[in-house]
């Protein structure tokens, strides 16, 4: 049964509404898929990609495909861990201009802050974030958009990019405290373990790394004030040709809101640049109120958790802003039809 909204079936399906994301990352599973040897070319050709959309570095796709692509691309290969393989050869190599401006940055805090501002011009329908909190600090990273086809996959390459970008800038000696997926522990997690030689947490709430708030300081090798400068105006340039309709913004801004939160409707505007009641009438105009995009976010959101983690309901419940697990799960059985235990034990049969 699909158990999408209307609204995520349009999310996933439309190109326009459905994120997007560089060809970059698909060029580093091309060739990871053909050392495991497998023919790409025929992979492209099942979820529609010309070839040629391979020439260009800088030619977006549609995050929907790209997960298909994935999703394949670990079927065909019988690699389950086709995600990390594809993060392990990711970094600043992978995003493009915004990649630049990271590398041109004067000190690592500033590089981080430019990746997660600029982060649309390398993708849409992914929220990235740096969170400091005293002597700790985390680089997180998760989708914006619902039943997509490879989640697990896409999310440890993202992972392994941010890794590698933070060693880059930090330096050889650089390691993280903690490295965090949003998924069950892998049958094998040897690959994970020999490649970030850290502590992972798997069943996480979001895939994340968490470092010493020290490394923010550290001065960035090969930073440049003048191509900072030059790189800026540039991808200012690029976000003013990226803006998309206000309840797309809305939904890319609420999953963050709500794991923080701040999904109040005058919090929420402030994401935004806007006043409480401006965000309620410009959504009225698109014939949606902030109530159902914070329904439908916070039902997005707890379906993922119940599939992906193993999160108990009542701190699922207070992560969304729920006074307590009973009235959560009279939210969710309104929504789907089943408690979240009922779900949660029906995806893992499925599984």
């Amino acid at each position: 049964m699909d158990t999408r909204t209307p609204r995520d079936r349009q999310a996933t399906e439309q190109t326009g509404d459905g994120g997007s994301v560089r060809i970059g990352p698909v060029l580093l599973l091309r060739d990871v898929v053909l050392e495991l040897g497998v023919d790409f070319a025929e992979l492209l050709a099942e979820v529609g990609l010309d070839p040629k959309v391979l020439d260009d570095p800088d030619q977006t796709i549609p995050m929907v495909v790209q997960h298909r692509l994935v999703a394949l691309a670990a079927k065909r290969t019988g690699c389950d861990h086709i995600g990390l393989l594809v993060g392990q050869r990711g970094g600043l190599n992978v995003i493009g201009i915004a990649g630049l401006l990271v590398r041109y940055s004067p000190d690592v805090l500033t590089a981080i802050r430019s990746f997660v501002r600029y982060r649309r011009t390398h993708v849409r329908g992914a929220n990235i974030e740096l969170t400091v909190t005293g002597d700790v600090s985390s680089l997180s990273w998760r989708s914006d958009l619902p039943e997509l086809a490879a989640p697990d996959q896409t999310g440890d390459a993202a992972v392994g990019v941010m890794f590698n970008m933070l060693r880059e800038l930090c330096g050889p000696d650089w390691k993280p405290i903690e490295v965090c997926f949003a998924h069950r522990e892998p049958t094998r997690a040897d690959p994970f373990k020999r490649f970030f030689r850290t502590t992972l947490r798997f069943g996480a709430e979001e895939y994340a790394i968490h470092f010493a708030t020290a490394w923010l300081h550290r001065p960035v090798a090969q930073g440049d004030p003048t191509l900072e400068r030059l790189l800026l105006k540039e991808l200012e340039a690029a976000e003013e040709r990226l803006d998309g309709d206000l309840p797309q913004q809305v939904r890319s801004a609420l999953r963050s809101a709500l794991l923080s939160g701040r999904a109040r409707s005058d919090k929420l505007a402030a994401l935004l640049s806007m006043h409480g009641p401006t965000l309620a009438r410009d959504l009225k105009a698109y014939g949606i109120g902030l109530r159902e995009l914070v329904d439908e976010c916070r039902f997005e959101v707890a379906r993922e958790m119940l599939e992906q983690s193993t999160v108990d309901i009542g701190h699922i419940a207070a992560m969304l802003d729920y006074a307590d697990a009973s009235a959560f799960t009279r939210a969710f059985r309104r929504w789907s039809g089943t408690t979240p235990t009922g779900w949660r034990t029906q995806r893992q049969r499925q599984a």
